[in-house]
């Protein structure tokens, strides 16, 4: 760890402040002008991260003398426009802002052993997962890369960012498809607001093993709820290697995950329609509270920008095809359509999306029809209705009471994680087996008895 502060609102001059040490520490390391660099944001879909914004201070604090590429870390989504790159990075010149292409854009580095992997899920997957990312990383010449963005709860590897970036955000078809398929296999609600899952265990081997001469560092931001306001960023890390991810993400499973003693009845999520054009984004509100709706309930999804299901036209097709209708019937998708079964990151969505038939899902679109809601398995309300009736102007985050019914309210769910105290407990005693389970195969790693002892002391809290 470079340096960090956490605990109390750090403002956007205090974050451009370190962001300038950050520069002065990267030019003291490499020990001669800085000529050459990459910076990995997050997408538009992480607009509200405030990462757009240093991503442009950074590219300022740079200086005209270095040559600044950013390449956003889209994984599979839709590349931005000209203008969406200006609302998220101001006005950084376009032509220095390069779209990820998933299929064209990648160099194959070697895979995470079948056995590995099988070890690290406990037996669940019996796959390698091959290690193809963005031929830039290692073959763009940079002096040094930056990654920025927000540690946040996260459906495929417990929280996000660090070297997801890598390995999701400039990843490869092959890579995206066996690393989210393993994690559906690995199950959802086993992942969300773990730390360390099996597959980020298996990414930090791939940094480990392929990555180990690139030189980069890491700007981890934590938001957190603040007393009556907006979201703040509270947590706040710089440096390389895994200490940056490890204290923000241990601070934001502290400060961005809310549980209940019972689950709740009815939850009411507003996507908004700058960031959120497909379910295939949009359903962070289904993963990020699902384990928190009760058996019967219902949570309704006001996502008034969704125009399509998918971020490619064959993925959009297959969502159509299948729907959002359970494990067996995208497992059966994937064994028995060539192409589904050559998009596992699709039939791994087609699970993440679903309820299993344990709660509604109401989906608000504003420009997908009743007809195409229903037939992929979601109860369709009109969005207007939806907005008269759950205006988001009126409602406070957390409980309210609308005409004469209690609904929980949650204006941005991608922001955290909400769950009912049994289930994460049930999910955070299986990441403890597993840690163990690593402590026994990688003894000289330290990480693993640091999060042994992390998740023993959550457990502790939340049985007291």
């Amino acid at each position: 760890m470079w340096f960090y502060q956490e605990g109390c609102v750090i403002d956007e001059a205090a974050q451009r402040a370190m962001i300038d040490r950050m520069v002065v520490e990267v030019r003291k390391r490499i020990g001669r002008p800085i000529q050459k660099v990459l910076i990995l944001p997050p997408d538009l879909t992480r607009y509200h991260s405030g990462a757009g914004m240093l991503t442009n201070h950074l590219y300022h604090a740079l200086g005209p003398g270095c040559q600044v590429d950013v390449i956003p870390t889209l994984g599979q989504h839709v590349p931005h426009t000209p203008a969406e790159n200006q609302w998220m990075f101001g006005d950084i010149p376009n032509e220095r802002i390069h779209a990820h292409d998933w299929q064209n854009s990648c160099e194959v580095l070697g895979e995470v052993s079948r056995e590995f992997v099988h070890y690290a899920t406990g037996g669940k997957v019996d796959w390698a997962i091959p290690v193809v990312i963005n031929r830039a990383v290692r073959q763009g010449g940079y002096d040094f890369v930056f990654n920025i963005g927000q540690v946040v709860p996260h459906e495929v590897l417990g929280f996000s960012n660090h070297n997801k970036n890598y390995f999701i955000g400039l990843g490869g078809r092959p890579m995206i498809c066996a690393s989210h398929l393993a994690a559906a296999t690995y199950g959802i609600e086993n992942n969300l607001g773990q730390m360390i899952t099996p597959l980020r265990g298996c990414y930090n081997a791939a940094q480990r093993d392929f990555l180990g001469q690139v030189a980069d560092v890491y700007v981890q931001l934590v938001k957190t709820p603040q007393p009556g306001g907006p979201l703040a960023v509270t947590g706040f890390y710089i440096g390389d290697g895994i200490e940056p991810y490890i204290r923000a993400a241990r601070y934001a499973r502290e400060h961005t995950i809310r549980l209940f003693d019972k689950p709740l009845t009815k939850v009411v999520c507003h996507m908004d329609e700058r960031e959120f054009k497909s379910t295939w984004v949009s359903n962070k509100a289904v993963y990020r509270n699902r384990m928190a709706v009760a058996d019967g309930g219902e949570l309704i999804v006001i996502a008034p920008g969704v125009e399509r299901f998918g971020e490619q036209k064959v993925v959009d097709g297959i969502i159509r095809k299948y729907g959002y209708k359970g494990t067996p019937n995208a497992l059966r998708a994937y064994q028995t359509d060539p192409v589904v079964g050559g998009l596992g990151v699709a039939a791994a969505h087609l699970i993440h999306g679903s309820s299993e038939g344990r709660f509604t899902i109401t989906y608000a679109p504003g420009k997908l029809t009743r007809q195409e809601i229903e037939q992929v398995g979601y109860r369709y309300l009109d969005p207007k209705v939806a907005l008269e009736l759950y205006n988001p102007a009126k409602l406070k985050d957390g409980f309210n009471t609308v005409h004469g019914q209690e609904i929980f309210y949650i204006s941005s769910p991608g922001s955290g994680l909400w769950a009912a105290k049994e289930k994460y407990i049930r999910a955070l005693r299986l990441n403890l087996h597993f840690a163990e389970n690593m402590s026994r195969k990688e003894p000289d790693e330290p990480i693993w008895r640091q999060l042994e002892l992390w998740d023993r002391e959550d457990l502790a809290k939340y049985t007291a």
